[in-house]
């Protein structure tokens, strides 16, 4: 009799392994397709990291509007994506203010809450430490002649991932000198610096390939996720130290919940964005 497939069965990073490419596969896929389907997948990543972070809060005893904020940070990523394509006009980004002021009125309801503007302000924090990173890709995948550009996205995820893969590895094999022991204690300046080199290594092969953008500024992206993404996740695992738990969810085995797979991206989606606007 066969058995089924299970990958509970599998070790902590044989899981890793698995739900990496699975998930790798998805992403790279649905971004390589059309920008509608980019728009899809990370519509759905946002939805479920946003949900995470408002689960968490809760746990640390506040009291935040999940769903109200949740739709709040998938309206801004709507909304920042249509206009990047031209089909909306950027004036319709003012219908956030009034919505983002209803939570004022939500709250004025509830009855039951003690501390009802600390509620307020986690749930503004979720979407600004969350959707709105998010939305700022809209900005960066579009910002080559107002077209939608894969190789942006997709070459900035492939440098995350490089990133996080040589910090692990170097970290596990070599890991000596702690980096940040009071909030995660297993990152090594040996894990960074793996890191790193694996980061500036792909990001010389994005130049090879990937021409959407000039060969210089795949290095200085690489630079920014190199400092911004470790600085994410290190924010993310401060955050979790303070509510004493290990991982943001458990939907993703080996590696957690979205926001422990994206939190990375979460601090460095601002910097490139500015920084490929800008320049």
């Amino acid at each position: 009799m066969r058995s089924r497939f299970n990958i509970n069965n599998y070790s902590n990073l044989g899981q890793r392994a698995i739900t990496a490419f699975i998930g790798a596969l998805v992403v790279v896929l649905g971004c390589i397709y059309s920008d509608w389907t980019y728009f899809l997948v990370f519509a759905v990543i946002l939805g479920f990291s946003q949900m995470e972070f408002y689960k968490l809060s809760g746990l640390d005893g506040m009291l935040p509007l999940k769903s109200f904020g949740t739709f709040l940070g998938l309206l801004i990523f709507t909304l920042t994506f249509l206009i990047e394509k031209e089909q909306f006009r950027q004036e319709y980004l003012f219908l956030m203010f009034p919505l983002a002021s209803l939570t004022f009125f939500i709250k004025l309801y509830r009855k039951t809450d003690k501390k009802p503007f600390t509620g307020v302000a986690y749930t503004f924090l979720g979407i600004f430490y969350v959707a709105v990173p998010f939305s700022l890709l809209n900005l960066a995948v579009f910002s080559v002649g107002d077209i939608y550009h894969y190789e942006i996205l997709i070459g900035c995820l492939l440098i995350l991932w490089a990133c996080d893969t040589g910090a692990y590895f170097a970290g596990t094999k070599f890991g000596k000198t702690k980096l940040f022991e009071r909030v995660s204690p297993k990152k090594s300046w040996e894990g960074f610096l793996g890191g790193a080199f694996s980061a500036i290594a792909v990001a010389f092969v994005l130049t090879r390939y990937f021409h959407v953008i000039e060969d210089w500024k795949w290095l200085v992206i690489a630079g920014i996720i190199i400092i911004a993404g470790t600085y994410g996740d290190l924010i993310e695992s401060l955050f979790k130290r303070s509510i004493e738990i290990k991982d943001s969810g458990q939907i993703l085995p080996g590696h957690g919940g979205f926001m422990d797979r994206f939190d990375g991206l979460l601090l460095s989606a601002p910097f490139i964005t500015a920084f490929l606007k800008i320049f």
